[in-house]
């Protein structure tokens, strides 16, 4: 993972934070769901809830997997518009 990705936010963070008494809004926050696309952002919360539920390290894992996906791929859609655009306005 990258360390501009998610630079506060490891496994062991998360589970550290599943400890709090806000851990899926806190955990939530950490990940960016806010710099995803609407459908990312309610699949990555519900993710969020369901290790905070379970705590197990697997499930961290493969959320911060997701999370670091939809992220990426939410930029690269964005970029690809901004071009689109740029395009349209040059012609």
């Amino acid at each position: 993972m990258d360390s501009k990705d998610t630079p506060d936010i490891n496994v062991a963070t998360m589970l550290a934070l599943r400890q709090e008494p806000d851990a899926a809004a806190l955990i939530a926050e950490r990940l960016k769901v806010k710099d995803m696309g609407p459908a990312d952002h309610i699949r990555t919360k519900h993710e969020v809830k369901t290790f905070v539920d379970s705590g197990d390290a697997k499930s961290a894992e493969e959320l911060l997997r997701h999370a670091r996906e939809r992220r990426a791929l939410n930029q690269t859609v964005a970029a690809k518009l901004t071009q689109q655009r740029a395009q349209r306005i040059d012609n």
